[in-house]
């Protein structure tokens, strides 16, 4: 099995406008690919932002004009997918050979959703997950994802997916991403309390796989950022309170090694007892 340079972004984005976190981007991406990495992470909604603290005007029952402009704002800078912002990505994941994970806020229509996009080392846009269960406030402003865009995907290294911030909390998520033969668990975030690297050493132990987990920094949020081996052992992180790029190198033979004794949609699974099912609808595209 091969060895293959992993960097997670800990970086801020420039809230409401994709643009400038874009350039941001192109060039956290350029850093990273230059001390070796083949596959690169950002963190959940850096492009387009992620609003810690607003309220939008929102109580029960009533919207103020304030909050609806406020989301007018952020509507106007989040992505289209595939669109312009999707280029520029794919064509810095090109210019430097990289598979490239990171978050964006996407426009569908009316509804904005929280995703994770991935981007082959050609400048394709290989797939995309919609976040399935925004968390409290963020249920406001971002729509639901579906189970149409739940991808695993084989890079050459290894099988890449993502599961963003409190879906990492959902134990049949989880499950459903094991049961599809992930191997690099990608979990961009912003959730940056000393719980988080903790949730990921279970994660990486649970599933016998590497998690990657990307967390913004700004003055809002202290990053948190981590890497694991497929044993449970920090590789690198937690990082907090600055802008960083965590760097190693992944013996994907380990996973086979962690597998030895837990696999949990395998020999320890129990099939004749427990039994999942999902669903891949097409959903709203």
């Amino acid at each position: 099995m091969p060895t293959i340079g992993v960097a997670v972004v800990q970086a801020g984005a420039v809230l409401f406008d994709s643009d400038s976190s874009i350039a941001k981007a192109e060039g956290l991406i350029a850093e990273a690919a230059g001390g070796g990495a083949k596959l690169v992470v950002f963190p959940e909604a850096f492009i387009g932002g992620y609003p810690k603290g607003e309220d939008f005007g929102a109580r029960v029952g009533s919207r103020t004009p304030e909050g609806r402009k406020l989301f007018r704002r952020y509507y106007e800078g989040a992505l289209d997918v595939p669109g312009p912002g999707t280029e520029r990505l794919g064509e810095a994941a090109r210019a430097h050979g990289v598979w490239l994970v990171i978050g964006a806020i996407e426009r569908g229509g009316g509804t904005l959703y929280c995703t994770a996009l991935f981007f082959a080392p050609d400048g394709s846009l290989a797939g995309k997950h919609r976040k399935l269960m925004p968390t409290g406030m963020e249920r406001l402003i971002w729509g639901f994802g579906d189970g149409s865009t739940m991808p695993v995907i084989e890079t050459g290294f290894g099988r890449i997916g993502a599961v963003i911030c409190w879906e990492n909390y959902m134990p049949l998520l989880r499950t459903a991403m094991y049961a599809k033969g992930i191997q690099l668990y990608c979990a961009p975030t912003v959730d940056d309390r000393e719980t988080w690297p903790v949730t990921m050493r279970h994660i990486a132990l649970e599933g016998r796989c590497f998690v990657l987990s990307a967390c913004q920094t700004n003055e809002a949020i202290r990053g948190g950022s981590v890497i694991v081996g497929p044993l449970g052992k920090v590789l690198a992180g937690p990082c907090y309170a600055s802008e960083c790029i965590l760097t190693a190198d992944l013996d994907t033979g380990e996973i086979a090694e962690g597998k030895f004794d837990l696999d949990v949609v395998g020999h320890y699974g129990r099939p004749d007892v427990f039994r999942l099912e999902v669903d891949e609808g097409t959903g709203y595209h």
